[in-house]
């Protein structure tokens, strides 16, 4: 039994008035209504709004919100609310936005026991054209999905001489860069076969 409800029992049960008990522990009246009664004051009514807006804006964004965002956006409702003040709010509700998961790569370099040779040798200046290149994949995350981009650079020029785009990261994305870099600078006739 909370000291509220012992003192609500005492002045039932014994006709005792609010005032004695209240003042013997050092409660204020004040306090005691308000457990009573309820708390209709305009603060902890705004609060409940905050609440409730708060909720509405967290299960809108599916869980993925933080409180930074979340006071953006009421904010943009018209809210005057602090990155603090929605932080209390959500830790209250028990809501807690959802991590981004890590990125997992698609290479580990150094893992397998077959290394492929060091042709340049770590020499990465070039002086002749079509003499070295290099080839470079990266992943492009649209809202249709994730894409590839394969890239051949010559060294010499510094300019992006093949590429391919595809929905999928295998040989025939590379090969379609490759074959883009030969007929750039070897023609047609270079990329038969």
């Amino acid at each position: 039994m909370s000291v509220a409800g012992f003192i609500t029992a005492q002045r039932a049960q014994y006709a005792i008035p609010t005032r004695a008990p209240v003042g013997r522990w050092g409660c204020s009246q004040a306090w005691f209504y308000k457990w009573a009664h309820g708390d209709a004051s305009v603060r902890r009514a705004r609060r409940e709004q905050l609440t409730v807006a708060v909720r509405r804006a967290f299960a809108a964004h599916r869980g993925c919100y933080g409180s930074p965002r979340i006071t953006a956006d009421l904010r943009e409702e018209g809210w005057q609310v602090s990155v603090n003040t929605v932080a209390a709010v959500m830790a209250e509700q028990g809501l807690r936005a959802r991590r981004k998961r890590r990125r997992r790569g698609c290479t580990r370099a150094g893992r397998g026991r077959w290394r492929a040779p060091d042709l340049v040798r770590r020499r990465f200046a070039g002086d002749k054209l079509n003499w070295k290149r290099y080839g470079d994949g990266t992943e492009v995350v649209t809202d249709e999905g994730t894409l590839y981009l394969d890239s051949v650079l010559d060294v010499a020029s510094r300019r992006i001489i093949g590429f391919a785009l595809s929905e999928h990261h295998d040989a025939d994305l590379a090969y379609g860069a490759s074959a883009m870099a030969v007929a750039v600078r070897g023609g047609r006739d270079e990329i038969r076969g």
